[in-house]
């Protein structure tokens, strides 16, 4: 199982200094992976509702300065050798699809293959409109197809799309990504089109276990997920086991409740035995990749919480 963890992109840790002494430390200190979030802009009135909160509300440190996410990557593949650099997740439907394709690339080459395209349809509706991005309904079928022209640029030598939102044809599109076919694509989301969209093209399946209207905060709750992504994939004409899964984890240890809704431990809650005994049980059902957030006032904040982890409960993994 690879470990991962969340960078900052906003606030007073993602200066260059901190940003790069936090990646070059974690990636010393053997963690596999480390994740950017995405918004462009933060509109000042948000009426649209936050999926992983269950009040709704957008939490009110994000609204900070914050870094273009694909830029950032760039920056810290630059910094790093080894680390895995995972975009969590890249709201499809803000940035041309064209473009994006190439940008992806671009750092897929220069990092020596070491970037994951973790993809979401978005949701907050104010940021569509102030970026004129593709109207918010439609976003996912948009991000559909966007997915498709990206995959038919990165692995066809004529590539050609003609899809209802994006078309092309006629054009060179070199160089391809380092990784063959092409870079992973973990398809964040909880809700049944997030599964079909994984089930049809995802390298893997990226949820968020906090979102209340499609919680996976047990045990139970993320095995029942995981099988009927199995079943919707093997619908979809592809072999189940071939698509895997990667979960984002907003809340761990003891800052978890003791209960999940349904009654069972909450999932990763507890003590670092628990939550070693928890990464194991994922790894039976299937979950490759696991990744946290060790937030934190300081850069030696975050890193002191990164190091007691990999202490207290990766080692017992």
């Amino acid at each position: 199982m690879q470990i991962g963890f969340n960078a900052p992109t906003a606030g007073p840790l993602s200066t260059p200094e901190n940003l790069t002494r936090l990646v070059v430390e974690c990636e010393a200190m053997g963690f596999d992976y480390a994740t950017f979030s995405d918004h462009v802009v933060i509109p000042s009135d948000i009426q649209a509702k936050y999926p992983y909160s269950a009040t709704g509300e957008f939490p009110a440190g994000a609204r900070a300065e914050r870094h273009e996410q694909l830029t950032e990557v760039a920056f810290l593949a630059a910094k790093t050798s080894r680390l895995r650099l995972v975009t969590s997740v890249m709201v499809v439907p803000h940035r041309p699809a064209v473009l994006t394709a190439k940008i992806l690339s671009t750092i897929d080459v220069l990092s020596g293959g070491r970037l994951t395209v973790g993809i979401g349809a978005g949701w907050l509706k104010e940021e569509f409109e102030a970026l004129e991005a593709p109207d918010f309904a439609a976003r996912g079928a948009v991000t559909d197809d966007y997915l498709d022209a990206f995959i038919a640029l990165w692995t066809q030598d004529a590539p050609r799309h003609s899809g209802p939102h994006v078309r092309f044809g006629d054009i060179t599109f070199a160089p391809k990504p380092v990784q063959k076919p092409h870079p992973p694509i973990w398809v964040g989301g909880e809700s049944g089109p997030a599964l079909r969209r994984t089930a049809r093209i995802g390298t893997a399946w990226y949820p968020i276990g906090t979102n209340p209207a499609f919680p996976l905060d047990s045990l139970a709750r993320l095995g029942a997920g995981i099988a009927r992504l199995r079943k919707l994939t093997g619908e979809a004409g592809r072999d189940p086991q071939s698509v895997g899964v990667a979960l984002r984890v907003h809340r761990y240890g003891e800052a978890a409740p003791p209960k999940a809704g349904d009654g069972e431990r909450y999932l990763l809650g507890g003590s670092a035995a628990d939550m070693a005994a928890d990464l194991r049980a994922l790894r039976g059902l299937g979950v490759g990749h696991v990744d946290f957030d060790f937030g934190g006032a300081t850069v030696e904040a975050v890193l002191d919480k990164m190091q007691r982890f990999r202490r207290e409960v990766a080692s017992q993994l």
